[in-house]
């Protein structure tokens, strides 16, 4: 029995369908989120949200979508092309954020590639993410005229600018990955007055990209051993620079390791591999610059062999110049095993002036992944005996070390002088 005062209340059909009343703002977010091909399915929810997904401006069309349809073709049914090009034929929107990945498939030519470009250039896209598992493939003259953006982001494909190209105004971030640069660069400067962060990975004939980048940050180039540094460096707003170049190289012209240490008054944060220390030392490194590293708070060496002389000289003249370091991080996860003559080196850190200078502000140092040897050893005691506000010392021994190898390493360690009370030895264990 139903008492009196109690009213059946009965909840219709529009009070339940609260998807169809959500806040425009949020149904474009919640289709943001989604992967593309469901965002799509979403026209099935409510008439509100049937034309919703073509009005949206980021979409990621990455490696996990092209993946699905790749399968399929370039044009069969659920093919690739047939697929994006339904996507960008039925957006309404401009496009300003797109993350595309070309598969690795069979195409006759870029042909639907270069219209998906221009039609970018027309919405004015400020964010574009173009990696390529296809031929390298060469950017279309309308690509550059995407003026409006803001980051870029290009692997595997060829740039041959117009010769009226000037620049990209608004350009911030830029990344690019086996970029091969055309001739037709030679000579011309690329404006880009507002990068803050470039990178160039494996790229070729770099020495045919030049810019002109005032407000550059944080530079990284790895595996470009063509590039001109000393181009590169000239924003006095550098703060972070790392060089790679990840294995030996010949017939490219030398970089000076003075003459680029001179370059860098600005730069905080220095990353360098071995192979480009050793690279870049002349025949008579100076001990002293003309102008020291005042700005150096963190040196961080990756795959540096502690036995070959020119390496040590080139790290030690960068100690000596910087006397505001705070840390000094070696990583050596991936070095390979090469048989090195290690009695030059051995001289050179026995020597009573190897060093000859005080590291004031030194208080960190990080040794990871290293195989002990009488090289790391004395260069180890070196850093002890020379770093009077050291805090704390990290060890962490190659993964193959046996259990003997890393208590002798850790024997050894413990046993050194240290100019600094404070100093704490950390020794990790390689697991």
């Amino acid at each position: 029995m139903t008492d009196n005062n109690t009213k059946r209340r009965f909840v219709t059909c529009t009070e339940v369908d609260r998807i169809s009343n959500l806040p425009e703002n949020l149904i474009d977010l919640l289709l943001e989120k989604l992967p593309v091909q469901d965002a799509v399915r979403t026209h099935v929810l409510s008439k509100k949200w049937r034309y919703r997904w073509t009005s949206m401006t980021s979409l990621v069309l990455d490696k996990h979508f092209s993946r699905k349809f790749a399968k399929n073709g370039s044009f069969g049914h659920n093919g690739f092309i047939r697929i994006t090009n339904y996507i960008f034929n039925y957006l309404k929107g401009p496009r300003l954020k797109l993350h595309l990945h070309i598969p690795k498939m069979f195409l006759d030519s870029f042909q639907e590639v270069n219209q998906w470009i221009s039609s970018l250039a027309r919405d004015g896209v400020r964010e574009l993410v173009l990696t390529n598992s296809n031929q390298p493939y060469q950017l279309p003259y309308y690509f550059f005229h995407c003026l409006e953006l803001r980051m870029l982001e290009l692997d595997n494909c060829i740039i041959k600018p117009p010769l009226e190209f000037q620049g990209y105004l608004y350009l911030e971030k830029l990344t690019l990955r086996n970029i091969e640069f055309g001739a037709n660069l030679h000579g011309t400067i690329i404006n880009l007055p507002q990068l803050k962060m470039l990178k160039l990975v494996a790229c070729t004939n770099v020495y045919n990209f030049k810019i002109k980048s005032t407000k550059l940050f944080q530079l990284v180039i790895r595996s470009c051993p063509d590039a001109t540094l000393l181009h590169l460096l000239h924003s006095k707003c550098l703060s972070e620079f790392g060089i790679f170049i990840k294995k030996p190289i010949q017939g490219v012209e030398r970089v000076n390791l003075a003459c680029l240490l001179s370059n860098m008054p600005c730069v905080g944060y220095f990353v360098i591999d071995g192979y480009f220390l050793q690279f870049s030392i002349a025949e008579n490194i100076p001990k002293w610059l003309p102008h020291p590293t005042n700005s150096l708070k963190l040196l961080y060496l990756r795959d540096f062999k502690f036995g070959d002389l020119y390496q040590l000289q080139g790290v030690l003249c960068i100690l000596r110049n910087s006397p505001n370091l705070r840390q000094l991080d070696v990583y050596n996860q991936d070095l390979p095993h090469v048989h090195l003559d290690v009695k030059p080196a051995l001289t050179y850190l026995e020597a009573s002036d190897c060093l000859d200078q005080t590291l004031n502000c030194l208080k960190t140092i990080n040794i990871m992944d290293v195989e002990r040897s009488k090289p790391l050893l004395l260069f180890i005691k070196l850093l002890l005996e020379h770093s009077p506000t050291l805090e704390k010392i990290s060890i962490r021994p190659h993964a193959t070390a046996d259990a003997q190898e890393k208590y002798n390493f850790s024997k050894d360690v413990t046993r050194f002088p240290r100019a600094s009370s404070k100093a704490e030895l950390h020794y990790l264990d390689p697991t």
